[in-house]
């Protein structure tokens, strides 16, 4: 069985993969911040869930990516892990 890490080193020497994973950035930067957020806090996914009055399901779909947060949520799971949201944006270089 081939890890995770080397393909995705392998992939990387392909100009189309690089393009469609820098694409997905933000995305594993919202999904990174959550896991983040809630590890920090020391809470598994069915205390978040229950904090935040979902389910533990709703918990492992942000995380996973496979379902993007909207900013309400994002205000839940800030007040259910003791921490501040904070959106920004920046220049594009």
């Amino acid at each position: 069985m081939t890890k995770f890490s080397v393909l995705h080193e392998k992939l990387m020497k392909d100009p189309e993969y690089v393009r469609e994973y820098d694409a997905l950035e933000e995305e594993f930067a919202i999904m990174t911040a959550v896991i983040s957020a809630r590890v920090a806090a020391n809470l598994t996914q069915e205390e978040l869930a229950k904090r935040m009055d979902t389910t533990q399901a709703m918990i492992a779909r942000l995380e996973s990516g496979k379902q993007m947060p909207s900013t309400r949520t994002l205000e839940k799971l800030a007040k259910a892990t003791g921490t501040k949201l904070r959106i920004s944006f920046e220049a594009v270089t």
